[in-house]
C-alpha cells in the first residue's frame, strides 16, 4: 500500500500532468517522476504510468470535441495504426530486461525534451515543404506509438509534430487529433500490460483520478495559452529529470 501522503502526491501530480501533456507537452514527465518520489520502483512506475494514462483518452475526448468535428472517419483509420504500434512498444517492454530499461530511461526521457524544444522549427519547415505523403505519416506513427508503448514521455510531442508536419498547422486541432492517436496506443499497450504482468493499483488509482481530471482541462489551455509556456517549462522539466536518473538511477 501507498502511504495516503504518497496518494495524495501522485493525484496532484496526475492532475497536473494531465493539463500539460493533453495540453501539447509531455505527460510522464510529471507523473513518472512523481511515482518514483512515492517510492515505486522505475519499472513498475512505468507500467502503472502506461496503465493510468488509458483515462486521458476520454478526458481529452470531451473537452476537444469542437477541435474533434469531422473527424471520426480520419481517426477511425490511424487510430489502428497506432493502436498496433502502441502493442509492439508493450512487447518490447516485456522483453527487456529491468537494468537494461533503468540505463535507457534518461536517453529516452531527453530524446522527448529535445523533440518538444525542436517543435517550432518542425512546424515552421512544413509550411515552406508539400504536403507529407501518407506513408510518411503511417511509418512515423507507428514508430512514435511503439515507442508510447514502450516508455511515452515524449510521445505525445512526437505525434503533435508529425500532425504538424503532414496533417494540419493549427496547433489546437493537431493536438486533439494527438490525444486521440496517443490515447489507441496506450489503450492496447495497458491492456498487454494488464494481462503479463503485476499492476501497481494503489499507484494506479489516484495517478488516474488526476489525470482524468486534467485531461479535461488541457485541450481548453491549449485553446488560449501561448504553446512556448507549456513547451519549455516541460522541455527543462524533462532535462532536469533525464540528468537526474542519469546520475542516480531508479
Amino acid at each position: 500500500m501507498i502511504p495516503v501522503t504518497d496518494a495524495v502526491l501522485i493525484g496532484a501530480a496526475g492532475i497536473v500532468a494531465g493539463i500539460v501533456g493533453t495540453a501539447g507537452g509531455i505527460t510522464s514527465l510529471v507523473s513518472y517522476p512523481a511515482l518514483l518520489v512515492a517510492g515505486v520502483p522505475a519499472l513498475a512506475a512505468n507500467v502503472a504510468n502506461i496503465v493510468a494514462l488509458v483515462v486521458c483518452w476520454p478526458g481529452s475526448a470531451v473537452a476537444s470535441r469542437p477541435e474533434l468535428l469531422g473527424r471520426a472517419s480520419w481517426l477511425g483509420r490511424w487510430t489502428l495504426v497506432t493502436a498496433a504500434g502502441g502493442a509492439a512498444g508493450a512487447a518490447l517492454l516485456l522483453l527487456t530486461p529491468s537494468a537494461a530499461f533503468g540505463s535507457v530511461v534518461p536517453f529516452l526521457v531527453l530524446t522527448g525534451s529535445l523533440v518538444l524544444l525542436a517543435q517550432p522549427k518542425l512546424s515552421a519547415f512544413r509550411e515552406n515543404s508539400e504536403r507529407s505523403h501518407t506513408l510518411v505519416l503511417g511509418a512515423g506513427l507507428v514508430a512514435v506509438s511503439a515507442y508510447s508503448g514502450y516508455f511515452g514521455a515524449g510521445s505525445g510531442v512526437m505525434t503533435l509534430a508529425l500532425l504538424l508536419l503532414t496533417v494540419d498547422q493549427n496547433v489546437a486541432r493537431a493536438n486533439a487529433l494527438k490525444n486521440m492517436l496517443v490515447g489507441a496506443a496506450t489503450v492496447v499497450a495497458a491492456v498487454t500490460l494488464i494481462i503479463v504482468v503485476p499492476v501497481d493499483w494503489a499507484a494506479v488509482v489516484p495517478l488516474a483520478a488526476g489525470l482524468l481530471a486534467g485531461s479535461m482541462i488541457g485541450p481548453k489551455v491549449a485553446r488560449h495559452l501561448p504553446p512556448a509556456v507549456l513547451r519549455w517549462c516541460a522541455a527543462l522539466l524533462g532535462v532536469g529529470l533525464a540528468v537526474k536518473l542519469w546520475i542516480a538511477p531508479a
